[in-house]
Formats: C-alpha cells, structure tokens, sequence
C-alpha cells in the first residue's frame, strides 16, 4: 500500500509566488526520486478553532495564509530513500529555491495507508 507524507505550514501572504516556485521546483524532485503524486494546497477556508484548528497548529500570524500538501510514495522504502535524496539535491538548498516560510512552524509526517478508495 502507498506511503504519505501531509504537511501544514503558515506562508506569508507576501511570499504566495516564491511559495509556489518553490513548490513547483520541490514537485518535480520529489516526482523524479519516487512520488506518484504531488499535491499542494493553499488555505482558502480554514476556520480558527477553539480547542485545535489548522491555524492554530502552525501559529498562523496576520498576513499569512495555511498551506497543505501531500506526497504519495508506492511504499516507505522508497519515500525513504527520496527523501534522502531531496535533502540532498543541490537544487533544494535554500540560497537556490527558497520556501518563503517559516519551516519551524511547519507540521509533517508520515502515515502508512489505511483504506485506498
């Protein structure tokens, strides 16, 4: 069964097009070291809660908007070794593609499938 990585970061609303080229570049990486799908998502209906919410996890500060995404991987053994590539890649060093983020705030892991529909 399929391996996901999901992620949640608050990005500054002033940062939308760098977020999104870094997006892009960090898309097809993943896609070249193993991901069968690329998602990315950018908040448009995403209520502050009272106990938890989206906003709240990540310290969401005016100006920003919550960003969501997913990786899909055939399986742990190759999101494994993809990931170590992607920290490797000279193309993914800051000074060449930039988040846009604060990745301290940044929510992620990953999760074994559970149902495939």
């Amino acid at each position: 069964m399929a391996y996901i990585d999901i992620f949640v970061a608050p990005v500054p609303n002033a940062n939308h097009e760098q977020y999104k080229k870094h997006c892009e570049i960090a898309a097809r990486l993943f896609k070249e070291y193993g991901a069968t799908e690329v998602m990315q998502c950018w908040g448009d209906d995403v209520p502050e809660g009272k106990l938890t919410s989206f906003p709240m996890a990540v310290k969401l500060k005016d100006g920003e908007t919550v960003s969501s995404g997913w990786l899909i991987w055939p399986d742990k053994a190759t999101r494994d070794a993809g990931m170590a590539k992607m920290m490797e890649d000279p193309r993914m060093r800051p000074d060449v593609n930039p988040m846009g983020f604060d990745g301290q705030r940044m929510i992620f892991g990953g999760f074994k499938s559970l149902l495939e529909s």
